[in-house]
């Protein structure tokens, strides 16, 4: 389903047309009213009428994370306090979080994609969407229970945890849909196995939107397999706007599509910030083009995937991006060897002995780098066979090896060893002192 057919099927040119015309005025906007990008832009030499076409987005400055920081709380805002109907800071930073302010139209833009992104998943009016992404200063809750409303769907804002109430109201709400991490979709999962509840015969559930973590594709077969339903990803990031920032469709399910009237997408080398060529995987780099309190010009998210511009079957014009296979500024580097914890996920996710639940931890003995990945048995295998457990670890050794490029130890560890999270899920442990 496509929620807003003038938008969302945009024509090449008129999409391009638009972005232009309110890149300009947000540039404007900022220039006049922010003095940090106006320092930024003077310095380096551009002025906002300058831009004369997209192409010219290379030459205005980025924008990174330390910036909010360095402006908090209210530094970076483009409207007076008063215009200001929300505030929502990030989580999992030290120090100072990074704050985001919502006017009254960015909280109807915020809810305007969302409607978009369950659309795109098959939900609609009648729908009852079990929401378990949190609520409060993250913005995952609040952003899909808006947007699920808009389109019609009864909410059952239920936000994280509590797994056996999450099963109980899903099985007696009747819930079609819910929304949460994909690791908190296999935990929760396990428990409807422990509670004698089979989703595929005991609930109704037809859809899952799942992000705010990395998953691959054998990560969404397998959470489709074991709940019966069509697992979507979304991305997004509070910076921007929040969740929404892009969807996938249930019709192709390859690529979210980039709400492109809304923001402006490049990648990036993100050692030399050179804009690179569409299909080449690189940083993404987001300019909000209608956010009024807080716009964001060039901002660096430090995610690390690559753009489709085919057209999808299912109608939308928007550019698509691939799965985030990694963090430019937190990828694992062992013994010179670039590392994704996705990467790993990809193979240990091959074998049907294990269970995806898997923990990276890295050490340094001596001047050199160690890894070690220690991984679940699956439900309903038993260490006692240990020669097959050592084959088993030696081909995923071998296969790491082959793959990737790094020598590693892997350790097989009893189903339910590695603890769970409702959130994002933690996948490394570094204990080197770099």
């Amino acid at each position: 389903m496509i929620w807003n057919e003038h938008y969302e099927t945009l024509p090449r040119e008129y999409l391009e047309e638009l972005q232009l015309r309110r890149l300009r005025q947000l540039l404007n906007n900022v220039y006049a009213r922010v003095e940090f990008y106006r320092n930024k832009m003077d310095e380096a030499g551009v002025k906002p009428d300058d831009i004369k076409s997209l192409a010219d987005m290379s030459r205005l400055p980025f924008t990174y994370k330390q910036d909010m920081r360095d402006n908090y709380p209210f530094g970076l805002f483009a409207v007076p306090q008063e215009q200001i109907v929300r505030l929502h800071a990030s989580s999992g930073t030290t120090g100072k979080p990074t704050v985001v302010g919502y006017t009254r139209r960015d909280i109807d833009t915020w809810t305007e994609i969302m409607a978009r992104t369950f659309s795109a998943a098959g939900v609609g009016a009648g729908d009852i969407l079990q929401n378990a992404y949190g609520y409060g200063l993250f913005t995952g809750g609040l952003g899909a229970h808006y947007g699920a409303e808009k389109i019609g769907a009864s909410v059952i804002p239920i936000s994280g945890g509590n797994s056996k109430k999450q099963l109980m109201l899903m099985k007696d709400f009747g819930s079609t849909a819910f929304s949460c991490t994909p690791s908190y979709a296999l935990s929760l999962y396990e428990t409807a196995v422990e509670e004698g509840i089979d989703p595929r015969k005991d609930l109704k559930l037809k859809a899952g939107i799942f992000g705010a973590e990395p998953w691959t594709n054998a990560m969404r077969q397998e959470i489709e397999d074991k709940w019966g339903i069509d697992a979507l990803d979304i991305y997004g990031l509070s910076e921007i706007i929040g969740p929404g920032v892009a969807f996938e469709c249930v019709e192709e399910k390859r690529g979210m599509h980039i709400n492109e009237d809304h923001f402006i997408v490049e990648t990036i080398n993100p050692e030399t910030g050179e804009v690179l060529p569409n299909g080449e995987e690189g940083e993404l780099v987001f300019t909000t083009i209608t956010k009024e309190a807080i716009p964001l010009i060039r901002y660096r998210t430090r995610d690390v995937t690559s753009l489709i511009t085919e057209p999808c079957k299912c109608g939308r014009s928007f550019v698509r991006m691939n799965k985030v296979m990694g963090r430019s500024d937190d990828m694992l580097i062992i013994r010179g060897v670039n590392v994704y914890p996705s990467q790993v996920e990809n193979i240990l996710v091959q074998r049907a002995e294990l269970s995806p639940y898997y923990l990276l931890i890295i050490d340094r003995e001596g001047n050199m780098d160690t890894l070690e990945v220690q991984v679940e048995l699956a439900e309903g295998q038993f260490m006692d066979r240990v020669r097959r457990l050592q084959d088993l670890a030696k081909g995923i050794e071998k296969d790491i090896k082959s793959m990737i490029g790094v020598t590693c130890k892997v350790r097989i560890v009893e189903h339910k060893t590695i603890a769970r999270s409702e959130g994002k899920a933690q996948r490394v442990k570094d204990n080197r002192k770099i």
